[in-house]
């Protein structure tokens, strides 16, 4: 406990899923959180209840494809905990859709949620990450940033974009203090994954090495890791968290 005293981080998709495991787990390590998302109903009760168990967190609606939405979140930590030292980038979407079958509306939001709301998050943070002069950023890609997979092409090539913007900001960053690290999660069970059946289900776990998806609290413990005075020398670094899905 407390390997994360001290910090006051912003979490984007807090609301369900990773993102609602970060707000509680770095609220447990000492972190005091805003947790951003659309589903405002969902992301208010989480913040209720991280709350009432003693934590620190203050929700706001926070559209990832707004830049206006990531500054107000910003100003929100600051006036609220007085600094920002850590931001999450966690909020992203999924949809299938190879070459052909892939619309250009589906392209563009999946773009605007998963790779230009990574860049707005970045810009609306810095300053302040800066100032703090021990700053931390993790972006969320996935295993799909590193592999490739028929039928997603927009999700992929998203992710992958997440991986070098992470390395770019890494470098621009570290003479200001600010580390920049990317985790790339495995298949994890989060209700992005949708309503499975149980033939899909019996062949996602068919696939990884220790026969089982995993939680978000597996994301959250590594993220916890990077943000953490523990990573001090860590920046520019790629967490893959796949129970080996990876390694064939």
């Amino acid at each position: 406990m407390g390997r994360l005293d001290g910090k006051v981080a912003l979490v984007s998709g807090g609301a369900s899923g990773i993102g609602a495991a970060h707000v509680r787990l770095f609220t447990r390590e000492g972190a005091k959180v805003v947790s951003g998302d659309i589903q405002e109903d969902l992301g208010a009760r989480v913040a209720a209840e991280v709350n009432e168990a003693g934590g620190q967190v203050t929700f706001v609606r926070l559209d990832v494809t707004s830049a206006d939405s990531w500054a107000a979140a910003v100003a929100t930590a600051v006036s609220r905990f007085g600094a920002l030292t850590t931001l999450v980038n966690n909020a992203g979407i999924y949809h299938p859709g190879g070459v052909t079958e892939e619309t250009d509306e589906g392209w563009q939001r999946m773009i605007a949620i998963n790779q230009t709301g990574v860049w707005y998050g970045m810009r609306a943070a810095m300053p302040e990450l800066a100032k703090s002069g021990n700053g931390a950023v993790v972006n969320i890609s996935s295993l799909y940033g590193m592999v490739g997979s028929p039928g997603s092409l927009s999700y992929h090539a998203t992710k992958a974009a997440v991986r070098l913007m992470s390395k770019s900001a890494a470098l621009e960053f570290v003479q200001q203090g600010v580390r920049v690290n990317t985790i790339l999660p495995g298949q994890i069970r989060t209700p992005i994954l949708g309503d499975l059946t149980p033939e899909m289900d019996a062949a996602i776990k068919a696939a990884i090495p220790m026969g089982r998806m995993g939680d978000p609290e597996d994301i959250a413990y590594g993220s916890v890791y990077l943000c953490s005075d523990e990573a001090k020398y860590v920046t520019g670094a790629e967490l893959v968290i796949d129970a080996g899905w990876s390694i064939p």
